[in-house]
């Protein structure tokens, strides 16, 4: 669970399974109507143009009223600056910028551990397709799969997000 008073929430989900909605809603919901912090954790200089619309369709989905900070690599130094509650998209884009997929959690955990208010993290399920074909690709699950589980680890609450849909996971 988490060390601080305000809740850790973690949404997970496969590509294109609604989970950066079902985020946005949860800070929503936990604000109130306050301004959330939009931690931004993809990298803008991509080069990919479908990935480079998708960006621009989270952020063409946001309130105006949210604030949006870039990461980079320093996430736990965003998410520790941050003020009210926090919506982390994604540990996946995250983890995926590192040289090495080298992604200790032990810092953001920390950030989130003394943050005031709510934080919603969220997070693509690596472990429900084969293993990845290439070495690359498996360093890569192995990395994120590991993340994910630190932050469940902690997280007051975890969601599944299949086609939209909200599935509670219990604790163990």
């Amino acid at each position: 669970m988490n060390g601080g008073d305000a809740p850790l929430t973690l949404v997970l989900g496969g590509v294109r399974s609604g989970k950066s909605e079902v985020g946005e809603r949860l800070a929503t919901e936990a604000a109130g109507g306050a301004a959330v912090t939009y931690v931004a954790t993809a990298r803008l200089a991509s080069a990919d143009p479908d990935f480079a619309a998708r960006i621009d369709r989270h952020r063409r989905r946001r309130p105006t009223h949210w604030f949006t900070v870039e990461a980079g690599d320093d996430l736990s130094a965003a998410v520790a600056g941050a003020s009210g509650v926090v919506l982390v998209d994604s540990l996946t884009t995250w983890v995926s910028g590192l040289e090495n997929f080298d992604a200790d959690p032990a810092p953001l955990l920390s950030a989130v551990g003394t943050h005031p208010h709510p934080v919603i993290v969220v997070s693509d399920e690596v472990g429900l397709g084969g293993y990845p074909a290439t070495e690359v690709g498996g360093r890569f699950a192995d990395a994120l799969g590991r993340c994910n589980q630190a932050v469940a680890a902690r997280a007051d609450r975890v969601v599944l997000v299949v086609a939209g849909r909200i599935l509670e996971l219990p604790a163990p």
